[in-house]
């Protein structure tokens, strides 16, 4: 079935404009949501805003929005003000740069879309992939939706466009933050961790090999309790006895995937023992 686009928009570069289609990357089965229930009553709750100070229910009617500028004190903003300062939606993908792909930080991708010809729009929607494909570049370009402004990467994919939405540079950051140490890498240990990386190593990534399974155990669990049956815990796996020494670590994982990657020997053949055994 094909998928159905769920927003249009205008792709630029220079003079060029290519109306285009967007489309969910994802499906929409995503995590299972659960509602909150009265434990005796089995009836749904709902959420209600309580005032710090009264202790009382405050209807929405009476909510306002404020921003936090020192602690426990707070400008606040009507929704004519917030609308004045927000991005005007306008469709338009304006292409800001093309950069080498390679050089992009997959650290700044968030949600992805695909990008479809909109009517009329096939021949300048090919030309910028394969322009994009042959010079090994994507398009860094920014457009506004819903109030904000987002920063995108498009990019060719097989033979369509794939726009990824990037997080801003502000939003990330740098792993110089993370304590890391200062621990010095042994030669004889690196050998034996290059050697084992290679024993697992994969030329190709293949996405579908891997499976979700505490999704799998969820929708069994849900299964069986419409079904009316109970759900319990499975025991606890023992747990493995821990290597402290690396080089030790090292050799036992080499040496348990040189046992895996052996054939089983075959066993003597019935017939042959037979004969041994009469003489014959």
């Amino acid at each position: 079935m094909a998928a159905r686009a769920i927003g249009t928009a205008t792709l630029s570069f220079g003079l060029v404009s290519i109306p285009v289609k967007v489309f969910s990357s994802t499906v929409s089965d995503g995590d299972y949501s659960f509602n909150l229930l009265e434990r005796k009553t089995g009836s749904r709750l709902k959420q209600q805003y309580i005032s710090q100070q009264t202790g009382e229910v405050v209807p929405r009617e009476e909510m306002v929005k404020g921003y936090e500028f020192a602690k426990g004190q707070y400008v606040v903003f009507t929704d004519e003000e917030l609308k004045a300062v927000e991005e005007k939606a306008n469709k338009a993908v304006e292409i800001r740069e093309f950069v080498p792909l390679d050089k992009v930080d997959p650290i700044l991708f968030d949600k992805g879309y695909y990008l479809g010809p909109d009517k009329g729009a096939e021949r300048p929607y090919a030309l910028l992939r394969e322009a994009m494909r042959k010079t090994g570049r994507a398009a860094v370009a920014q457009y506004a939706v819903r109030g904000k402004q987002y920063l995108v990467l498009v990019r060719p994919q097989d033979n369509g466009l794939v726009m990824q939405q990037l997080h801003y540079a502000h939003e990330i950051r740098a792993i110089s933050e993370v304590p890391v140490g200062d621990a010095k890498v042994l030669d004889a240990e690196l050998k034996l961790a290059t050697q084992l990386v290679e024993q697992i190593a994969s030329d190709e990534f293949k996405p579908e090999q891997y499976k979700d399974e505490v999704r799998a155990r969820i929708e069994e669990a849900i299964r069986r309790k419409v079904e009316g049956q109970e759900v319990t815990a499975e025991p606890a796996a023992e747990p493995v006895a821990k290597i402290i020494d690396l080089m030790e670590a090292l050799k036992a994982s080499l040496g348990e995937k040189e046992v895996a990657r052996k054939p089983a020997k075959r066993a003597p053949r019935a017939a042959s023992s037979k004969k041994k055994a009469t003489g014959g």
